[in-house]
């Protein structure tokens, strides 16, 4: 199986790049106060992380601008952001408030496996496991 771009990256990192995708998608521009909003960490933390994501290609800005998301970017937030909407999704399956598993999402998206995933996913669509 292809390793996921996303594993070179901690968890942190995972975050801002999803948190910018998701500004850049509801039509906002993603610039560093509104993803320290979005993420509720302070303007420096961000700075950081927009520091590691220009090293790992993912993202784009020039001084004081918005952030843009590389073509590699985009595609590895994307995956992020999937990850997440299908472990939420699954966890209010089994009958958890949304707001516990958005949080639970937010962990849970970073450490499991493609198989276990995998088998999430087919089971939330269609509501059983083979």
């Amino acid at each position: 199986m292809k390793k996921r771009d996303s594993q070179q990256m901690t968890q942190s990192l995972e975050d801002y790049l999803e948190s910018i995708y998701i500004l850049i998608k509801e039509g906002h521009d993603a610039c560093v106060r509104d993803v320290a909003k979005h993420l509720d960490v302070k303007m420096p933390s961000v700075v950081k992380a927009l520091h590691e994501l220009k090293k790992l290609s993912l993202v784009e800005q020039e001084p004081y601008g918005p952030i843009a998301l590389t073509a590699k970017g985009e595609r590895v937030a994307g995956m992020v952001l999937n990850r997440h909407t299908l472990l939420r999704k699954f966890l209010m399956k089994l009958g958890v408030s949304r707001k516990t598993a958005d949080k639970d999402a937010c962990l849970m998206e970073h450490i499991l496996s493609a198989e276990t995933l995998d088998r999430i996913r087919s089971f939330t669509e269609d509501g059983a496991v083979e």
